[in-house]
């Protein structure tokens, strides 16, 4: 049964007067993958090497460090710890003294497994991309179920009513499904959309 983490968490170490800090956070696709690389941009570090597993997906970069020495073995803690859909990312302020590449090994492998400690592992519960369409006069009682249920949700406008695609768990899939089929007196079906898994 594979696990992500509950919440994001950092951790932070001074190794031989490098300065190393891990902050590992939960990804679903690469868009937030980007996004995530985005946000923690920091100019002032001497490396950002990071590492992520989504699915069957793995990437890893070591961010001019020599090559195996970070973003490999961030990844080996991220699968160490039965995880995916997390990111790691590990930040390195140099402080003058060369850690050789055992060091180097140990340091970025070592702090994500530290930070990767900290967090909460909770069973990925996996979700499905669904659509369906409603009229106006009917969307004030689904969006109230979507927002009671706390499912991510995007709504757009059309001439004849609404279409709204959201993520849901599993076993949310049904109860939506049918409280669908009663607001519309079965007009309308929930669709579930394939997700391309390679982007």
């Amino acid at each position: 049964m594979p696990f992500t983490i509950a919440t994001s968490v950092t951790f932070e170490e001074e190794i031989k007067k490098s300065r190393f800090q891990a902050i590992a956070a939960i990804v679903e696709n690469e868009q937030q993958v980007k996004n995530f690389l985005e946000e923690n941009k920091d100019l002032s570090t001497t490396h950002q090497c990071w590492a992520w597993k989504i699915g069957h997906n793995v990437r890893f970069n070591d961010d001019g460090e020599p090559s195996g020495t970070a973003g490999r073995p961030i990844l080996a803690t991220i699968e160490g710890n039965d995880l995916t859909n997390v990111i790691v990312l590990v930040n390195r302020w140099y402080g003058g003294i060369k850690l050789g590449t055992g060091g180097l090994v140990r340091a970025y492998g070592g702090c994500a497994g530290q930070c990767l400690m900290l967090a909460e592992k909770i069973e990925l519960i996996q979700k499905k991309q669904i659509q369906f369409a409603c009229w106006f006069n009917e969307w004030a009682i689904l969006q109230y179920e979507l927002t009671q249920q706390q499912i991510d949700y995007q709504e757009s406008y059309n001439e004849t009513g609404i279409l709204v695609e959201a993520r849901l768990q599993i076993h949310q899939i049904d109860a939506l499904k049918s409280k669908l089929q009663d607001i519309t007196r079965g007009r309308e079906q929930l669709k579930i959309i394939e997700e391309q898994r390679d982007e």
